[in-house]
């Protein structure tokens, strides 16, 4: 009897909440959650979350670890990313509110964030938004979920191929401030999703369980595009024909 495919999943383990994401994944059958340190981990998973936290310091360590690099050639592999809060920053292409000399970006993400847009950590905040149609049905859970803000940032502009799952509709104090009624703060695009608040500080895995659903769907999509690839010419190396002698000479 075959086993169940188990889905690998990686928390990228430098700083911030990569324990609180690992605790989450680990609810979800089939899935083995693995912290993310090094190269030789990263190679073996078939999606990678980049947790919240301190997104300077995050980029710092992954640089002193040489792991930028790794890490854009995951992204190039088209292997699924999802970034939470900081990892928000990471994937996207364009960030503003960045420390003096900013700091190392994935990219990818065709969005422009804004670093601490709702203020600093006395600011931070949780609320209930809308919950998107793809994410998961789940009992007891209703049709919107609990979005923690921690010195969040917030996306304020996306480009067309990126789809908005969620919005946070302004104060009337915010929106004075920032001049503007709305941002989004969660999306996703091809392989990539991201949200700027926190679903691994609650009970609530639904969006834990639409990126496994992800990876799940880019390691079939990989498995069959494989599986429909020509097998290989056993002969293409011997420049002959099969069977041919090799001192049959040519007329």
């Amino acid at each position: 009897m075959a086993q169940p495919q188990v889905t690998r999943v990686g928390v990228l383990a430098l700083q911030g909440s990569f324990r609180e994401h690992m605790t989450l994944l680990r609810r979800i059958p089939g899935v083995e959650p693995v912290e993310v340190r090094t190269k030789e981990e990263l190679q073996s998973v078939a999606g990678l979350i980049i947790p919240g936290g301190e997104s300077t310091t995050m980029a710092l360590v992954a640089e002193r670890w040489g792991l930028i690099p790794e890490l854009r050639a995951f992204a190039a592999e088209q292997r699924p990313i999802w970034g939470t809060c900081a990892g928000l920053i990471f994937l996207a292409n364009r960030a503003s509110g960045m420390k003096e000399g900013g700091q190392a970006l994935l990219g990818g993400l065709d969005c422009m964030v804004q670093r601490n847009f709702f203020g600093a950590q006395i600011n931070s905040f949780e609320t209930q938004l809308p919950a998107p149609a793809c994410l998961p049905a789940a009992d007891g859970e209703g049709p919107t979920f609990r979005a923690v803000f921690i010195r969040a940032p917030a996306i304020i502009e996306a480009g067309p191929g990126v789809e908005v799952l969620a919005e946070y509709q302004l104060t009337e104090e915010e929106a004075a401030a920032q001049g503007r009624g709305s941002v989004a703060v969660a999306v996703r695009s091809g392989p990539l999703m991201a949200t700027a608040f926190h679903p691994e500080l609650t009970q609530d895995a639904r969006w834990h369980e639409l990126f496994v659903q992800m990876v799940q769907q880019h390691v079939a999509a990989a498995a069959a595009a494989v599986a429909a690839a020509p097998a290989p010419d056993p002969f293409a190396k011997l420049g002959r024909a099969p069977n041919r002698p090799a001192d049959l000479p040519v007329y």
